[in-house]
């Protein structure tokens, strides 16, 4: 019961600068995780330092017990005892290192754990099912806008990449500033002239990242929508795989996926090539720090003015330590990149409009007579031309009424603004003289049983097929509606009965028994209303029989909507109405519309003549 909407239904879409503040925002919900990984990654940047000094300490312990030279200051102000041999302070000094390194093991480990629990098990989970509740509160018209594949991507791998912002951005950006600032600090503290020579060349790093961002950022939003489209080949090549084996095409459908799974490799190594040259980059020039720090460092111990061990050799690890963190700026960089082209895609889904809610004073009733009136109502999709215009139309509690129209006539769109699938955007559609936007959503649905030309069943059991509306109804509820839709004597005959699990989409099952399935799905909540959207067209006129003998024992005492093609509906009709470019051109029974020129008339007598001639054929066949 969908119809073809003219635009997308995506929100407006986000500068950088926005979806940072949105991302750092989605962070501060788990700010206690959060801050509980960074003391973590705090504790283990202090034991790493400790480790290093230590390192120092034993070096130049080593150097005074071979020459004399005297024992420098030492940032974790420990003085050895001379007093001791020199293999019991060795001994200590490699004790601590080892104890410092056993602790470092353990608390990596409790911060990997720390980084999946928060990633992982709250943030994925917790946001994935946030876009799924609010994909279950959108229309219809936003479901037009987004094939299917999209939507999967953004609920599957856009979500992972807003955990790869908080995960591998927001967290070790944090950690990266705190570790730079804390090396540097201690730098500046051994030489500060060092420390200015060996960082000279930092500015060059922001430049060249800087650029790397503006040149890569378009490469992975090109990438998403080649991933995007390689997927929506694939999903449409498994939907369309009967046809495609029918025709004999299966090789052009694999060389259609190898040219969308091409695209998507030449495009990520477009990325990869670049990413390439920058971590390299990037590498260099922390290397030329080195270069500096044996140059000008080594003259400093040299001439006595900075320490060997505690000196140089702590500003070299200090160094190495700064240079890694800074490395870590290219692999930041291709994060921020990746998150923000797919936390784009997920708040397009967070901040698409809600246009079918809960009015804020909704009316509550549970149950409705089921008279439905249409106020001169007309509905248009953004933009474009209306669909439905001018309706004026009133059925009363009970009554059966057909609607005939070619396609596009506005048949299913005028259906669909009963259940608030959409709503008008012009008149009013009434249900017992309430305006339908002023009923409870939850209690206007479930006074609609709905009935579709091609039905949806899950891959599940039959009985939770046919209670999917309600899963509380005993066996004896889910038996009696499959009964009053002639579908209890062929589930039966299943392996397992009502309890017989059915493949995806029920396709172990013939159309007919599709059919009667979802006809029970529909009574079962016994509503005052029922929306058959054109249920025997795909079926043959043997199973017609069946469904309409199913429809006769649905349709009683129910207001019915059907729309219909075939006489034999047409005629079940307590009157009919003929749609044309959204107006209603003929309304009245189907005697009354026989009598009178018009499209109705049209139509029936197409069907009698061929009726006539293939009854003909059968008296031939039987004759001969």
């Amino acid at each position: 019961m969908s119809a073809t909407a003219t635009m997308s239904m995506n929100a407006p879409a986000l500068s950088n600068g926005e979806l940072v503040r949105r991302l750092f925002g989605l962070a501060w919900r788990y700010r206690l995780h959060c801050l509980r990984v960074l003391l973590v990654q705090i504790v283990l940047l202090t034991m790493g330092i400790s480790g290093l000094s230590l390192t120092g300490v034993g070096i130049d312990y080593i150097k005074h017990r071979m020459d004399g030279t005297p024992l420098a200051d030492n940032a974790l102000h420990l003085h050895l005892p001379e007093s001791w041999p020199y293999w019991q302070v060795l001994g200590l000094l490699a004790g601590l290192i080892l104890v410092l390194a056993l602790c470092r093991a353990y608390l990596n480990y409790a911060y990997a754990v720390s980084v999946n629990r928060l990633v992982q098990q709250r943030l994925v989970v917790d946001l994935r099912g946030e876009v799924y509740d609010k994909l279950q509160r959108l229309s219809f018209r936003f479901f037009d806008a987004n094939n299917t594949s999209s939507i999967i991507t953004r609920v599957t791998s856009d979500v992972q990449s807003v955990r790869m912002f908080v995960d591998q951005v927001l967290i070790q950006s944090v950690i990266m500033v705190i570790s730079l600032t804390v090396y540097l600090v201690y730098m500046m503290s051994l030489s500060p002239s060092l420390t200015l020579a060996c960082l000279a060349t930092t500015p060059l790093l922001w430049i060249l990242t800087a650029w790397h961002t503006r040149r890569t950022q378009p490469e992975y939003a090109q990438n998403r929508t080649l991933v995007e489209k390689m997927v929506q080949n694939f999903v449409e090549s498994i939907q369309g795989i009967a046809v495609t084996k029918g025709f004999g095409r299966e090789e052009e459908d694999r060389a259609r996926f190898q040219a969308a799974n091409d695209a998507v490799l030449a495009q990520q190594q477009i990325i990869f090539w670049r990413v390439s040259l920058f971590s390299p980059a990037i590498g260099f020039l922390t290397r030329i720090n080195m270069m500096v720090l044996l140059g000008y460092g080594g003259w400093l111990v040299i001439q006595g003015q900075l320490p060997l061990g505690t000196g140089l050799i702590v500003f070299a690890g200090l160094l190495e330590q700064f240079s890694g963190q800074v490395n870590n700026i290219a692999t930041i960089v291709n994060s921020v990149q990746q998150s923000l082209i797919g936390a784009r895609r997920v708040f397009e889904i967070l901040d698409a409009p809600i246009e079918v809610k809960n009015a804020p004073d909704a009316v509550r009733r549970p149950r409705l007579r089921g008279e439905v009136r249409f106020e001169h109502v007309s509905f248009a999709y953004d933009g474009a031309a209306a669909v439905v215009r001018d309706i004026d139309l009133t059925v009363k509690a009970g009554q059966c009424v057909a609607i005939l129209g070619a396609t596009g006539a506005g048949k299913s769109v005028l259906m669909s603004l009963v259940p608030r699938f959409f709503d008008p955007t012009a008149g009013r559609v009434l249900l017992d003289g309430i305006d339908a936007r002023q009923l409870d959503l939850d209690d206007l649905r479930r006074n609609i049983g709905l009935v579709f030309q091609e039905s949806f069943l899950f891959s599940n059991t039959v009985a939770a097929n046919i209670a999917f509306g309600h899963p509380g109804a005993t066996r004896e509820q889910v038996e009696r509606a499959a009964r009053i839709a002639a579908a209890h004597d062929f589930i039966m005959e299943l392996p397992k009965g009502y309890d017989t699990v059915l493949g995806e989409s029920g396709s172990s099952l013939s159309g007919g028994q599709r059919q009667r399935l979802a006809i029970a799905r529909a009574v079962l909540l016994e509503p005052p209303i029922l929306l058959l959207d054109d249920p025997t067209a795909a079926i043959d006129s043997e199973t017609e029989h069946e469904i309409f003998e199913a429809l006769d024992r649905a349709i009683a005492g129910r207001t019915t909507f059907i729309v219909a093609h075939r006489l034999s509906t047409l005629r079940r009709a307590d009157f009919v109405i003929v749609m044309e470019r959204g107006r209603i051109v003929q309304r009245g029974t189907h005697e009354q519309l026989m009598r009178e020129p018009g499209p109705y008339l049209h139509v029936a007598s197409l069907q009698l003549v061929d009726n006539r001639e293939l009854q003909q054929l059968k008296l031939r066949e039987g004759g001969a």
